[in-house]
């Protein structure tokens, strides 16, 4: 493994919490797996689409140590999550559930539109209270609830939800627990079955490197069998080549959820991006990751305002100058950085493929402007 696995631009390009570089290789992957079904020789592409797809649900399934049955492709979260919150039974019934007004905002807009009571029936741990805190999660998970939604990573915050204490409690209640793995998926190593975790919601858009359109569900496959999604086409049906307009049969499997005509090419893509993190592994992932924040932290850990813990803080950290932070952006890109901003600061996040030369760049733009005419 190398930089020079992936098409980097010139610079130190640093957004990985928003989109991950693509490995060189992918216009061959697409060729040999998208095209070459598709303008090879054989009439039908689908055998070779599919098996494509498949190999992206095992490579999921690996990367979360869970069972591939319960893998079923979407093309964003959102599809996913509302697709489930109709089919599930007890959110269907009306029963409450538990979200973060940190949340991706997308999430909450599903949810509202798809659950019979809108947002009445949604319960928000407000913004103010420390996230990272599992007492704070035990405050609010009450014995009434039918599922927490978990984000494992805060996208504006870069802040890590104490997971594994919020699946053990939500277990110990009855209640189920959905967990956002968008912006941790490929940089924070997770055992999904180990932690009795009941769904997953993600995308391969970034620290998987896998690009847009090809997110993903995962349910527990007893879970699973509960629901009778709203959702449906032909590729929901146990059979989608029986083509019997009169005869719908719910896939056995987590396939129930998937809808119509799929795309394919998202799929090919990420699936061989995810088995190439599944191979490096994602505990080295992490620990890069984690080698080079502390690099940043040693030097201007006072002016990082995301967690400074290890256990605590996501693949991103997050910077704010004070008075002078409307000058920090701009003074980064200026020094080849590509990254961005939200209202907490600027996102930093450093990748396999990023190195100690990146983060030194940053440090001294970051100085430069904190020094430049005296600190306000």
């Amino acid at each position: 493994m190398s930089r020079a696995d992936f098409q980097l631009p010139n610079g130190h390009y640093l957004a990985s919490h928003s989109a991950g570089r693509p490995l060189i290789r992918v216009g061959q992957v697409i060729a040999q797996r998208y095209l070459e079904p598709w303008a090879g020789n054989s009439a039908e592409p689908w055998a070779g689409w599919l098996a494509e797809i498949e190999r992206f649900r095992q490579q999921l399934a690996l990367l979360f140590a869970v069972d591939a049955s319960g893998v079923c492709p979407q093309s964003n979260v959102s599809s996913g999550v509302a697709k489930v919150a109709m089919a599930l039974p007890a959110l269907q019934a009306g029963k409450p559930l538990l979200m973060s007004e940190h949340d991706f905002p997308s999430i909450g807009f599903a949810l509202a539109k798809a659950l019979p009571l809108g947002t009445e029936q949604i319960r928000f741990i407000p913004k103010h209270l420390d996230l990272t805190d599992a007492n704070v999660w035990e405050r609010y998970i009450t014995d009434d609830l039918a599922l927490v939604w978990v984000t494992h990573g805060f996208s504006n915050l870069g802040a890590l939800a104490p997971l594994a204490e919020i699946a053990q409690l939500a277990r110990t209640k009855g209640i189920l627990t959905a967990v956002d793995v968008a912006q941790t998926a490929g940089v924070i190593p997770l055992n999904a079955s180990a932690l009795g975790i009941d769904m997953l919601f993600g995308s391969c858009l970034k620290w998987l490197c896998g690009g847009a359109g090809a997110g993903f569900m995962w349910l527990r496959p007893e879970l699973n069998c509960q629901c009778q999604p709203k959702d449906v086409g032909w590729f929901s049906h146990q059979d989608p080549f029986a083509m019997d307009i009169h005869q719908f049969q719910y896939h056995d499997e987590a396939l129930r959820f998937w809808g119509g005509t799929p795309s394919v090419a998202p799929f090919v893509i990420a699936a061989d991006s995810i088995g190439y993190f599944n191979q490096l592994g994602i505990d080295r992932v992490r620990q890069h990751n984690l080698a080079l924040q502390q690099q940043l932290l040693e030097q201007i850990g006072d002016l990082v305002v995301s967690p400074h813990q290890a256990t605590q803080r996501s693949g991103t950290l997050i910077i704010n100058v004070g008075a002078k932070q409307p000058r920090l952006l701009s003074a980064l890109q200026a020094a080849g950085g590509m990254l961005d901003e939200r209202h907490a600061g600027v996102r930093l996040s450093p990748h396999i493929y990023n190195d100690s030369d990146d983060i030194d760049a940053m440090i001294a733009a970051i100085q430069a402007v904190v020094t430049a005419g005296g600190r306000d």
